[in-house]
């Protein structure tokens, strides 16, 4: 995949991206180490964390995710439109909340009210905030380096724990997006780590599908608060470490429906996520049952192997999901488990259509799988 640097991953320009950062030199530093023996997998558990944290933080909504033994892939939707609609005060709480400064040391404390007040009046510093908040290149930083300050410490070594830098490419449209959400959600299963979904753990497919079963976990949001001079003078509060509520699993991940009533940034009613704003146009049963489907089918080397042709059949809500997204009957398995084969060096994601008049906004001539993709789609 295309390595965006930072300065082509622009915070005022509203985008969605897959995102894939990867541990250094390929190792399973997420997982099960068979060289050595050391399981890794709790780290894993880290990053789903993180994630979850920054979710409550910054404006960038967190559409899929799959953390693997050597890498994790995340979807992220920028909002500089939330960011604008905040006030001072909210922006520099929220940036606090994170990078405290000297008060880093303490992990679980709040701001202190002169601090959140200093910044929110320093509009210089302010405006630099604002664009981070919205920034991906910043929040994919954010969720790595506290990562790789932990494993190291874990283990008592220095140097680098992930690659140099991450890799993105934008998704155009939904076509692109939900090909690319199915590809991150089944990841588990294509590499052999799991046979269904309902196994599928640390992939947003997971969260949404145990979340519909009503299980719960412990939210890992920040507290939108600050603390007074009072609260910082008792030694117990600095680093009192706050016990989150029960919220639905997926409480932290954007809403998968697009709601047409709802417009503008929709700001979310929680803590737990930047905003409400649904990303297709589909239901949640029609997202799970098409994941199963998807799931069952396998590989192209696998569906060759079925024992009949009705078992690669798709039903026909399946076929009626795939034609209302324009994509050619029996091509959908195909463009899911080889979306890296397809798509993998493309700066963008999408309908060859799209992809075309995005290639040409941005000056290049084409982007990588716009010819072999069309295939895929019935006009």
């Amino acid at each position: 995949m295309i390595c965006f640097c930072h300065k082509k991953l622009r915070y005022e320009e509203a985008s969605v991206c897959h995102v894939v950062h990867r541990c250094v030199r390929d190792l399973p530093l997420l997982g099960l180490d068979e060289t050595t023996g050391k399981d890794y997998s709790y780290r894993r558990e880290w990053i789903r964390q993180r994630l979850e944290k920054l979710a409550s933080v910054f404006a960038v909504d967190i559409l899929a995710y799959a953390i693997l033994p050597n890498r994790f892939h995340v979807v992220l939707r920028n909002r500089p439109d939330l960011v604008s609609a905040w006030s001072d005060k909210e922006a520099a709480l929220r940036w606090m909340q994170i990078f405290q400064g000297k008060r880093s040391q303490e992990p679980f404390a709040s701001p202190s009210k002169t601090d959140v007040q200093a910044l929110a009046n320093d509009s210089e510093k302010l405006a630099a905030v604002r664009s981070r908040l919205s920034d991906l290149s910043w929040f994919v930083k954010t969720v790595a380096e506290p990562i790789a300050r932990m494993a190291n410490l874990e283990e008592k070594l220095t140097g680098p724990f992930w690659e140099g830098g991450f890799k993105a490419q934008r998704l155009l449209d939904e076509v692109g997006l939900l090909s690319c959400c199915m590809h991150i959600d089944l990841n588990p299963i294509r590499v052999g780590m799991a046979k269904s979904i309902q196994e599928s753990e640390f992939t947003s497919g997971f969260d949404r599908l145990k979340a519909s079963q009503g299980k719960m976990i412990e939210s890992a949001a920040v507290t939108m608060q600050w603390i007074t001079q009072k609260e910082m003078a008792d030694p117990g509060k600095k680093g009192e470490k706050r016990t989150g509520p029960k919220v639905p699993r997926d409480a932290w991940l954007a809403p998968l429906t697009i709601n047409p009533r709802k417009t503008g940034p929709v700001q979310s009613k929680t803590v737990y996520r930047a905003s409400d704003k649904g990303f297709l146009s589909m239901t949640l049963d029609e997202y799970l049952e098409l994941l199963e489907y998807t799931a069952r089918q396998g590989r192209s080397d696998e569906r060759v192997k079925s024992k009949s042709a009705k078992e690669s059949q798709a039903s026909l809500p399946v076929n009626a999901i795939l034609a209302r997204f324009g994509i050619a009957e029996g091509m959908w398995c195909e463009l899911v488990w080889n979306f890296k084969k397809y798509y993998g060096r493309s700066r963008g994601v999408g309908s060859p259509k799209n992809m075309s008049e995005d290639a040409t906004l941005r000056n290049h001539s084409f982007y990588h799988g716009q010819r072999s993709s069309k295939s895929f789609f019935t006009q």
